[in-house]
């Protein structure tokens, strides 16, 4: 089994070689799997321009982390950068391994310059295309990098075994400091200024100025399927993906198998991961093509209207051995759905389906103990008397879920928890409801106004939980990827408008429902998860649009101990940050 990875900038992109000895060696490994991530400055330089990146291991995008299904993982992070890090292992279970999760302030206190913690947890019933990235500010826009999965030795994949395996990465470039972009928006109170390029695997591509020779190239043979390890590590916006005259079946998403089906296009938000098949020509057809990626989004504001672009390079049969026959080949490109294609987007999802099947069922909860209703979008603070805001007529831009905007307390949530000393950390009163219903997709409320707080929602162990999440139009109504730590939950039901109690049910699936870590909440629409709480601990939900999360758009919950001793979290590791 062949894997092309990411590697630093000016580095080879594709080291196959290296990789097969990886997988070889794994097979005779002990099944605890070593890593040592060091954080450290890096220059780099894209759009002609350099600069300094936070980056793990002098790499961008990141080191793949590779395991087996049932694996144990030990990864040393040591901080040699100048801001507080913590790694969150994105989509990884951690069951009853809350102090690895990784969210700064949720389940530890962040890594300080200077010093170091080994994140321990086991890769549980999880198989395919998850990802790490930082976990505090907005480090995350290089920090980052894939995590692949491979079954147990000798259980086959549930389709054809690719030729080749390929993790793909999209990401957000900005020419300035993405800690200083973010420090000026909360600030004034007004939008981040937006990315200046998207990347595959940190690459910017051709169709930017400056960066023909900063374009991922993927090297194929005529007649070989490639399984693409699609990841979306972009800040802030849902990307299309589509590869020119090729189609993509989809066959896993955040690393569970689905009912496969083949597209022309797919969309993937921020935190998804989605595995592809990609089927090459039967021979070599004298072109290259572009593999595209731009936003899809119905904000207000503004955003990255930009278009990045990879190139698929076909092995030629009988070279020339003149490179200026490569280069006058045909470059064809694909078409991409227009920005704001929400009914592309909703037929997209509507087609994904658990694989459901004896050996990969669906367990979805078909009984419910606790239900919740979560309006989230965004709202306003008002400004400082006598301060000047950017936000929506003088105010502060806010998010919220059922109207609190969430403050990070300044010690992490699970310590306070597990050493019962919560008072002034966290209320746990978070309202299961709306407190003050209203048309949530009609005509906002005058007051658009939210309140802060810390609070979180408190689960008994082993509770079925159902959880509505509907958009708002108070400011427009916009999607929502909604990312839950330390569950993988079933998507039952979605739809448009408001959701409606006594008829939406009766609509739902509760046979072969997608599961996934990362959901998107439809604008001017609703999404229904269901999950059951059997992992005690706190875990952080949060939208993975990074400006949204940083005006507050996320909760926690807190699932207790269960009675059993084997129901419980474990103390916290010795070397867990101090705050």
């Amino acid at each position: 089994m062949a894997f092309s990875t990411p590697l630093a900038s000016g580095a080879p992109l594709v080291v196959v070689a290296a990789v097969i000895l990886l997988a070889a060696a794994m097979e005779a490994e002990a099944d605890t799997r070593h890593y040592q991530f060091d954080v450290q400055m890096t220059s780099v330089t894209r759009l002609c321009s350099t600069k300094s990146i936070v980056t793990v291991n002098g790499q961008y995008p990141g080191p793949t982390l590779f395991a087996r299904e049932g694996d144990h993982v030990e990864v040393k992070v040591v901080n040699h950068s100048p801001y507080n890090m913590s790694i969150h292992w994105h989509g990884v279970r951690q069951l009853f391994s809350g102090w690895a999760d990784g969210p700064s302030y949720i389940t530890q206190c962040p890594i300080q310059p200077g010093q170091s913690y080994v994140y321990r947890f086991q890769i549980i019933g999880q198989r395919g295309t998850l990802w790490w990235h930082a976990h505090i500010s907005w480090l995350r826009a290089t920090v980052h990098g894939p995590i692949v999965i491979l079954p147990p030795a000798g259980v086959p994949y549930p389709f054809p075994t690719p030729y080749e395996e390929v993790p793909v990465m999209f990401g957000e470039w900005w020419r300035n400091d993405t800690e200083a972009v973010i420090a000026q928006a909360l600030q004034t109170g007004g939008g981040p200024n937006i990315s200046d390029a998207y990347t595959i695997n940190g690459l910017p591509g051709p169709l930017y100025n400056c960066s023909a020779q900063d374009t991922f190239k993927l090297k194929v043979k005529p007649g070989k399927t490639y399984m693409l390890r699609l990841i979306n590590a972009a800040l802030n916006d849902e990307l299309f993906f589509s590869i020119a005259n090729h189609t993509l079946t989809v066959v896993d998403v955040d690393a569970v198998y689905i009912k496969p089906f083949t597209v022309d296009t797919l969309v993937i938000a921020p935190g998804q991961t989605s595995n592809v098949l990609l089927a090459t020509k039967p021979s070599y057809p004298g072109a290259t093509y572009y593999m595209e990626a731009r936003p899809y989004t119905n904000t207000q504001g503004t955003f990255d209207n930009t278009t990045v672009a990879g190139v698929l390079e076909y092995e030629d049969p009988c070279p020339s051995g003149s490179s200026s026959s490569a280069k006058n080949l045909p470059v064809f490109a694909p078409t991409l759905p227009q920005i704001n294609d929400t009914n592309f987007v909703s037929n997209y999802t509507a087609k994904l389906r658990s694989l459901a099947s004896a050996e990969y069922p669906a367990a979805v909860p078909q009984q419910v103990d606790h239900r919740f209703f979560f309006t989230v979008g965004l709202g306003t603070h008002p400004c400082a008397v006598n301060g000047t805001c950017q936000g929506p007529n003088g105010s502060r831009f806010a998010a919220s879920i059922n109207n609190v905007s969430f403050v990070l307390p300044t010690t992490a949530l699970l310590q306070s928890h597990f050493t019962g000393k919560s008072r002034g950390v966290y209320a746990s009163n978070f309202p299961a409801f709306p407190l003050m219903p209203f048309n949530y997709t009609g005509t906002p409320p005058n007051n658009t106004n939210v309140m802060n707080g810390t609070k979180v929602v408190v689960l008994p162990f082993g509770t079925n939980v159902e959880l509505v999440m509907q958009d708002t139009s108070i400011l427009g109504a916009e999607s929502h990827p909604l990312h839950l730590h330390g569950f993988n939950f079933y998507v039952v039901g979605q739809g448009f408008g408001n959701f409606d109690p006594a008829n939406d049910p009766a609509k739902f699936n509760l046979v072969d429902p997608v599961e996934r870590n990362t959901a998107g909440v439809p604008a001017g629409g609703w999404v229904v998860i269901r999950f059951r709480a059997d992992n005690p601990g706190v875990w952080f939900m949060h939208c993975h649009l990074e400006v949204h999360m940083s005006w507050g758009l996320k909760m926690a919950w807190l699932v207790l101990d269960g009675s059993r001793p084997d129901q419980k979290l474990p103390p916290p590791p010795l070397d867990l940050p101090k705050c």
